[in-house]
């Protein structure tokens, strides 16, 4: 008989890289020294909380399409002004950024996030411009769930194609296996809830690209996670690929981000119709 999945040491990502606060603390910090260097960023509201609000890095080109990144925290901890630096990568290609924050579980629920991040990616599109949508953890669950949105369904004005491609990182697809975990104690997650808000097993798109990138020293089951949600979207014809990055843990898989030559920006410059160089 196989053993009983711990879920609490596989999801439990602070506590599984216990040097995580120093690589947050950085993220802050860059964040802070890149908004102060960039000179052209603004915010933009998306509703009228105090949380409903996006930082937007145009690039200089501010051609293709613009990437929307979606900060992790398991839908109740951190904010944007933690992940500024991740513009920079993609904005030295050439690509324009916006960095929403929303709400926080207990206060809201995942379904209300989702709601947001809509409600954000509705904003955007008055700019004129298709979407790419990436994310970090809770961020890259948010992704796919946008990716596979009926956007005409929730407006006629809007078109099938806002969201051309969801670029995941770390993402959780199906968020069952967190009830039983302490992150549950905010998400207030049981089997219904859990399921109507896991994109694993929403209708596969039928439009864009999905990539689902891991750290390939995360937990078996973030592996997992990735693993079987390009399976699934892939069985229904859908155009998705699985990545595990050699060496990254939950929090330093993000770090390519900042950099313009690595072959993270590379694929989301791509994805946003801007190339690789």
């Amino acid at each position: 008989m196989a053993a009983a999945i711990d879920y609490e040491a596989e999801y439990n990502n602070p506590a599984r890289v216990p040097e995580h606060p120093p690589i947050i603390a950085g993220w802050a910090r860059d964040s802070e020294a890149y908004r102060a260097s960039h000179g052209r960023w603004r915010a933009l509201r998306y509703g009228g909380g105090e949380r409903h609000v996006m930082d937007f890095f145009p690039s200089e080109a501010d051609a293709g399409a613009i990437v929307m990144f979606i900060h992790g925290g398991y839908w109740q901890k951190l904010d944007r002004s933690f992940f500024s630096y991740a513009a920079r990568g993609l904005n030295l290609r050439g690509v324009s950024v916006a960095v929403p924050s929303y709400d926080l579980c207990p206060a809201v629920t995942v379904g209300d996030i989702i709601g947001q991040m809509r409600r954000a990616a509705r904003e955007l599109a008055r700019l004129g411009r298709p979407l790419v949508v990436s994310g970090h953890s809770a961020g890259g669950h948010l992704a796919a769930c946008l990716l596979a949105t009926d956007w005409p369904g929730m407006s006629a004005e809007l078109p099938a194609d806002l969201v051309t491609a969801a670029y995941a990182i770390s993402g959780v697809f199906d968020l069952e296996p967190l009830i039983p975990t302490s992150m549950n104690t905010a998400l207030q997650l049981d089997a219904a809830t859990a399921r109507a808000v896991s994109p694993l097993f929403w209708p596969a798109p039928h439009r864009g690209v999905l990539d689902a990138v891991v750290g390939g020293a995360e937990s078996s089951e973030f592996l997992r996670q990735s693993q079987v949600m390009v399976e699934a979207w892939g069985k229904a014809g859908f155009a998705a690929r699985y990545e595990a990055l050699p060496g990254a843990n939950h929090f330093t898989v993000v770090a390519p981000l900042a950099d313009p030559d690595s072959a993270m920006t590379g694929r989301l410059a791509e994805l946003a119709g801007l190339g690789r160089r």
